[in-house]
């Protein structure tokens, strides 16, 4: 339960300021226009939102002004206990960057890293959280899928994209799987939280975990035994098993959850969350360059034919979402000419082709899936990929776009 006495409770010290990776995305419910906090961390309250009449107050909390100060700019139109409560009910919903909200946070954390078990960050939200109408769900998905006469041998490179939205990418490009018997599931996938956690990651892209994955109805035990393997060599290859990364990643989750149906058969997983490794571009023989070969070898020593690959990763993303000055409409034909060139890369096989068309306009476009795709074309030099489907989600209202593809090896 939630302590108290640990609310901000000052009316003279500055109010502590908002979080910075906390979206506040306005929306509307039932004719009442609301400012949504959404806490991609999942800290904050679930659901919270407030009216949105409130905006113009949130901007003065910036860990500047108290709230005598804040009372006064603000005409005393807001008493200054009222606004004190204001604040003690943002800080309750860990909305302000608090001691709070650190304790809060550091709790659940710690509580993650100690727990045997990964549970599931979507179940309920993306897709149901109860085994059969999760059945019925995924059937629904693959009985749509086109028939593929071919089928990899080695791996799939595949997307991570919203189930709404990719569907049917995800359904065409796992039901090529079906006849293979895999004993062991390699997963990499886009890391996308471990910059939330720089202290830890700084020299470690590649996140390991020996936690249980469970979904619902559905537990997949990680092999410990190759686990162990590599985090031998953790100190050449930059690998790490302090797993925080993995808490609310949705990179792997999704992979399994087409993983589990389509294959009914007992098989291990080696989930693995690859980081930035961004200084590729500007320095491939530094230390990332050095620990990304020494990674790539170890997959490579460690590989049999009873291993199989996922990877986990989507293309491009782009527009005003994601700092761009244009909308993504106007981009779209030089990203989908980027994209092409990336795929091309891609089914070549060759990790530097990939990394020299990454690095020509130092990863313009937000290509998520290029670290976790590099490291296994670095392992795997001689595979060769087929381009299954390529797909353009253009988020309209809010002029961005997510490219998205997938690749037999």
């Amino acid at each position: 339960m939630m302590n108290e006495t640990l609310l901000f409770d000052s009316l003279s010290n500055p109010v502590p300021e908002l979080r910075r990776d906390v979206q506040i995305i306005p929306v509307t419910d039932n004719g009442q226009d609301l400012l949504y906090f959404h806490d991609m961390m999942g800290y904050s309250s679930p659901n919270f939102a407030l009216d949105r009449k409130i905006e113009p107050i949130l901007s003065l909390f910036n860990g500047q002004y108290g709230v005598n100060q804040i009372s006064t700019m603000l005409n005393n139109t807001i008493k200054a206990d009222d606004l004190l409560d204001f604040v003690q009910l943002l800080d309750q919903h860990r909305i302000l960057n608090s001691k709070h909200f650190k304790l809060f946070s550091n709790r659940i954390e710690k509580d993650f890293e100690a727990s045997k078990t990964r549970k599931s960050a979507l179940a309920g939200e993306s897709y149901p959280d109860h085994p059969a109408e999760l059945s019925t769900f995924m059937k629904s998905f693959m009985s749509e899928a086109k028939s593929l006469e071919s089928a990899p041998k080695k791996a799939l490179y595949a997307p991570h994209i919203d189930l709404r939205v990719g569907n049917k990418q995800y359904a065409e490009a796992f039901s090529g799987l079906k006849s293979l018997r895999p004993k062991r599931v390699v997963i990499l996938a886009t890391s996308h939280y471990a910059g939330n956690y720089p202290d830890i990651y700084k020299s470690s892209p590649y996140i390991g975990s020996v936690k249980n994955y469970e979904l619902p109805g559905k537990t997949f035990m990680t092999d410990q035994s190759y686990i162990e393997k590599l985090n031998k060599a953790a100190s050449e290859t930059g690998f790490t098993l302090s797993d925080r990364a993995h808490r609310v990643e949705h990179s792997i989750e999704l992979h399994l959850l087409f993983a589990g149906h389509i294959w009914q058969h007992d098989f291990q997983i080696v989930p693995i969350l690859v980081a930035g490794i961004d200084d590729l571009l500007y320095h491939s023989e530094g230390d990332i360059g050095a620990k990304t070969d020494d990674f790539a070898k170890q997959l490579h020593d460690l590989d049999d034919e009873d291993t199989f690959y996922l990877v986990s990763g989507d293309l491009s993303h782009v527009g005003k979402k994601f700092g761009d000055p244009l909308a993504a409409s106007q981009l779209r034909d030089d990203v989908e000419l980027s994209d092409r060139l990336f795929i091309d890369a891609a089914i070549s096989g060759r990790a530097q082709l990939l990394l020299d068309q990454v690095a020509t306009d130092y990863d313009a476009t937000r290509i998520c899936g290029f670290p976790p795709l590099y490291t296994f074309l670095s392992a795997f030099p001689e595979t060769k990929g087929e381009l299954i489907n390529y797909h353009w989600w253009d988020e309209t209202e809010r002029e961005s776009a997510v490219s998205f593809g997938s690749i037999y090896y």
